[in-house]
């Protein structure tokens, strides 16, 4: 059985996870996952990658708390538990900017897929969480990690310790999504506001993300020196000389390009 589809919107792939009734994230569904998205990160003709869900209601509701227990008591399990590590790295290692649209529940594993996310939408009725602590447990898949790399040590106790739950405003307050869009017709809102990063080159906007993600864990000196690197790569490229010569020639013709 299949838990995720793919749709191709232009140069947008839309990955829908539907796993009825409240979309709990499976080893088998994790590891279906990963070759969705190995597929697509060698996919020249996919710009942006989004994750949404296909429950209404639900993102991704958190990690299967069966499949966690099986773990606990030493039991054999379906699919494979390391994919869950193997996919958040791909999820911030692949060349696409990848986009968690949270339309619904996302708590637990469902939060941490979507911290390792480039980018975070989310619906006005959506929410997110770390739950863990009241079960027993703490985040395991870099909820103790990614999470205070994105919004601070401090912040990301409050969410860990507490367990609490965020709705969307606050989770935009917080740092913790790039932006609220309405409930009705998400998925048309999230193509809209990810349409402006799917029009540039792909080469661009896959060296762009590599510099910001990559540099962010080296010292500056070593981050300044990839970004350049990139840079002379990207700029001695067919594709780059022919845009600048035309930005050029917009200047000059007192025009704006558009950059």
């Amino acid at each position: 059985m299949s838990f995720w589809s793919v749709e191709k919107h232009e140069r947008v792939a839309v990955c829908t996870f539907t796993r009825p009734p409240r979309n709990f994230m499976s080893f088998v569904a994790m590891t279906e996952l990963e070759d969705v998205l190995t597929r697509l990160a060698s996919d020249e003709s996919v710009s942006v990658v989004v994750l949404t869900g296909g429950v209404p209601g639900y993102f991704i509701a958190h990690a299967d708390l069966d499949d966690l227990a099986k773990i606990g008591r030493g039991e054999p399990v379906e699919g494979d538990p390391r994919s869950w590590y193997r996919v958040l790295r791909l999820l911030e290692s692949m060349p696409q900017p990848t986009v968690a649209a949270i339309n619904g529940q996302a708590h637990g594993g469902g939060s941490e897929i979507s911290w390792a996310c480039t980018l975070r939408l989310i619906a006005s009725g959506g929410h997110l969480g770390q739950p863990e602590v009241a079960v027993g447990i703490i985040p395991g898949a870099g909820g103790t990690q990614r999470l205070p790399r994105l919004i601070g040590a401090g912040r990301a106790a409050d969410l860990v310790l507490s367990g609490r739950v965020v709705h969307a405003r606050e989770a935009l307050e917080l740092g913790l999504v790039n932006a609220v869009l309405p409930d009705d017709g998400f998925l048309g809102h999230v193509l809209e506001w990810v349409a402006p990063i799917a029009r540039h080159p792909r080469a661009a906007v896959a060296a762009a993300k590599k510099a910001i993600l990559e540099g962010l864990q080296l010292p500056l000196d070593e981050g300044l020196r990839l970004e350049g690197q990139l840079f002379v790569q990207l700029q001695a490229t067919p594709e780059a000389i022919e845009l600048e010569e035309r930005a050029s020639e917009t200047y000059a013709a007192g025009g704006s390009p558009g950059l």
